[in-house]
């Protein structure tokens, strides 16, 4: 008899539809925010408005009468909040009553108003002076080995903001230039670079309306990127087919209704995306891809024998270099073993290989449920094997497509923000404004997190974000942030990262993309560029929540200007000015992908910034885009043990990066919580445990560091067998510091060993 209280949460509907614009009302009312927001959201993501600060997927070159999605209404209605976090209220409570706080509950105190310093001995942040501000953290900075300093950026800021952010650093010297990139598809610039010289993705928008085939690797586009459905369903109903590989079973992948068609909004029926849906192993996307490999490789000679070929021979023999070595390795690979790491079955993946087979164009997609393992890199390698077989990169219509998350985190790389000091073009700049730039490596995320935990990084500045939520090993790293000697944060929104500090704390606030940028030389224009490297001018129209806010690239240059020693070939005064001049500096920095940058960062869709695989121009040590062979058939970083679960952690639907906007995980069917353990029932049953108990969660990690998270309440949920899901952040502290892909150190946020303790059942 079937155990009823063991039935899965689920969600009904489809993604998109109505549900999706109740999520947008919901958040309009808990914002407070005006009637004019709606005037806003109309020019969001359109030539002459503003691009929107969630998610960092393309405008179209002909957009939508609303081009927004779910997320991205709430990401600028969350920006346009009435609410302010002003003096009074840090007057009104301490740093300490507010680490007590929930991370929702902190942001729903509105935008700050006034920047702040941190008075230990009354452990209140009091308001400053901006120039005393700058003069005070350019003195701290004076007193410091720069080597010992970390600037970190978010995504959010502009591409004119992260150019004079990489410049301070070096002209202060160091590369010590983490981002969020480092948390997320540091893989992707690592990973796919190696293999076939770009570290970015090789699609533009157009190959989507040419493509034959859609695979999908970890990519929950529902929730993190849903303006890409639109996109899909158009792919789907001219006969594009959609397979799917992920552990959880994403709303956004299996059916849509598009909220800007009337008909199918009246009559409900959606689209049906995805032909083919596995619920991949966490970790066994390596083996999965394998599976498909095999069967193409036994198709390619049943069909040679009868003259043809189903391999594209002729782009294997002249654009690609390892072909035969990797062959050797696919034969050889065990279907038992593919099917064990896999969790499909072989017949499951003859059905994915015909799909692809069939296709004459095709591209991957994959998101951070491949880049976010300890061998992520390695499946990135065997995605881009399975495109290049039938010749799938550097022609219309096919690709590999990685998804980016933050709106510019992609553009931050391309303008120098980057620990990497050769991938950045150092001769010029140095002759361009007369130093000598640091050459040695600086440090990534992981690594600055290392150097505060032994004491040898003693001041952090932040570029917006909220690192200390989003990074592993949460509660070591707080315990540790307090012996730096200088911190400073440039925020929209208070977060928990602004209430653990060093000895001397700034909380400095600054506008958002959907206000006005006014300068001495007018209202200014930023850029940025999306997941396809298209580059997009944004103007913001709203009044300032405060007019004590100043632009980011305004307090970067101000910090500079106090810090550094006067230079006539910096004109940090003349830039914040006019953003015009640090465009003109971008384009003569980068001449091959920014050509006459002024001119075209109104180009409906974008400008694209290029890319040599698309003419097949392999910018790798071999000089050609080149098979790798995989190290083990799963991406995992450790072996299956009796008692030890796969962990996933996630995003709901109600929330970008570490930003909660309210409790609705709507399309997985869970509300009101986020104290949730997603779990499948065979595995609730068979470890004796019951739904709604409340168990904690430890690090399997076998490092002698006891790592928990308690009060997490069992929710029987479709999932693959030995397979936990829990929501990011809050299930940071389960991961290993050290836990990360081999090849860039992204924390392995996607397949976490843990095991269950239980508490006693709830009555």
């Amino acid at each position: 008899m079937e155990d009823s209280s063991l039935e899965e949460v689920a969600y009904d509907g489809p993604s998109g539809g109505w549900g999706s614009l109740r999520g947008i009302a919901s958040v309009f009312g808990k914002e407070w925010a005006t009637p004019a927001a709606l005037e806003t959201l109309a020019r969001q993501n359109k030539p002459g408005g503003f691009m929107c600060v969630s998610c960092a997927w393309t405008k179209p070159e002909h957009p939508h009468p609303l081009e927004f999605c779910e997320n991205g209404a709430k990401a600028t209605l969350w920006e346009l909040t009435s609410r302010r976090c002003d003096p009074d209220f840090f007057a009104q409570h301490s740093v300490s009553e507010l680490r007590g706080w929930s991370d929702f509950d902190l942001e729903q105190t509105g935008r700050l108003t006034h920047p702040m310093r941190l008075d230990p001995k009354t452990d209140r942040y009091v308001p400053v002076r901006w120039d005393d501000a700058f003069a005070a953290i350019g003195e701290e900075l004076k007193a410091l080995d720069p080597k010992s300093t970390t600037f970190y950026a978010s995504g959010r800021a502009s591409l004119e903001t992260a150019y004079l952010y990489a410049l301070f650093a070096r002209l202060y010297g160091h590369n010590n230039l983490p981002d969020s990139s480092n948390m997320c598809h540091e893989t992707t610039s690592v990973g796919l670079k190696k293999v076939i010289g770009s570290p970015v993705g090789t699609c533009v928008l157009k190959d989507f309306n040419d493509c034959d085939a859609l695979f999908f690797f970890g990519q929950n586009t529902g929730s993190n990127s849903p303006r890409f459905l639109h996109t899909l369903k158009d792919a789907v109903e001219r006969g594009c087919k959609i397979v799917t590989f992920n552990p959880v079973r994403e709303k956004g992948l299996i059916e849509f209704v598009d909220p800007q068609n009337p008909i199918q909004m009246t009559i409900g029926k959606p689209t049906k995306l995805s032909s083919l849906y596995f619920q991949v192993r966490p970790g066994g996307d390596i083996a999965a891809i394998m599976g498909i490999i095999k069967h193409v490789l036994a198709a390619d000679e049943l069909a040679h024998g009868a003259g043809q070929r189903v391999l594209d021979a002729a782009f294997i023999a002249e654009h690609t270099h390892g072909f035969d070595d990797f062959v050797t390795q696919a034969t050889a690979s065990d279907w038992a073993d593919i099917e064990r790491e896999s969790g499909l079955s072989r017949d499951d993946l003859a059905e994915a290989a015909e799909i692809y087979c069939n296709a004459n164009n095709v591209i991957g997609v994959y998101g951070m449920g491949v880049t976010q393992h300890v061998h992520g890199a390695q499946t990135i390698g065997m995605l881009v094997n399975l495109l290049m077989l039938r010749g799938n990169l550097g022609r219309p219509g096919a690709g590999i497509s990685p998804v980016r998350g933050h709106s510019n985190v992609q553009g931050q790389r391309t303008v120098g923000i980057s620990e990497k000091p050769e991938l950045v073009p150092l001769d010029h700049l140095e002759k361009r404004f007369s130093f000598k730039a640091p050459r040695d490596k600086g440090r990534n995320t992981v690594e600055v997190c290392e150097g505060i935990l032994d004491g040898s990084v003693k001041a952090f500045i932040g570029l917006g974000g909220n690192f200390l939520r989003a990074i592993p090993e949460r509660e070591r790293m707080e315990a540790a942030w307090p012996t730096m000697q200088l911190t400073v944060q440039i925020a929209t929104k208070l977060n928990r990262s602004h209430l653990i500090n060093g000895r001397v704390a700034y909380l400095l606030p600054c506008l958002g993309r959907s206000e006005i940028d006014e300068q001495a030389g007018g209202p200014q224009t930023v850029t940025m560029e999306d997941s396809l490297s298209c580059v997009h001018g944004s103007r913001g129209h709203r009044a300032p929540a405060s007019a004590m806010l100043r632009s980011e690239l305004a307090i970067v240059a101000g910090i500079a200007k106090a810090t550094l020693p006067s230079n006539a070939a910096v004109a940090w005064d003349d830039w914040t000015a006019d953003y015009a001049q640090v465009r003109d500096l971008i384009e003569e920095t980068y001449p091959d992908q920014f050509k006459d940058f002024n001119a075209r960062m109104f180009t409906p869709g974008g400008f694209y910034r290029g890319n040599e695989v698309r003419d097949r121009i392999w910018l790798t040590k071999s000089g050609k885009a080149d098979f790798t062979r995989p190290q083990s058939l799963t991406s995992m970083g450790v072996p299956d043990r009796d008692r030890r679960f796969r962990l996933i952690t996630m995003r709901s639907n109600d929330q970008f990066n570490t930003t909660i906007y309210g409790m609705s995980d709507r399309l997985r069917g869970i509300e009101g919580t986020r104290d949730v353990l997603l779990m499948c029932p065979d595995d609730i049953r068979r470890h004796d445990l019951v739904s709604g108990q409340k168990v904690s969660l430890f690090s399997d990690a076998d490092d002698g560091i006891e790592r928990r998270l308690d009060g997490l309440v069992v929710t029987p949920f479709d999932l693959p067998r030995g397979c936990l899901g829990a929501y990011y952040p809050e299930a940071n502290p389960l991961i290993p510091l050290w836990y990360h892909d081999k090849m860039s150190k992204t924390p392995a946020a996607k397949g976490v060993p843990v095991r269950i303790s239980s508490a006693d059942p709830v009555a």
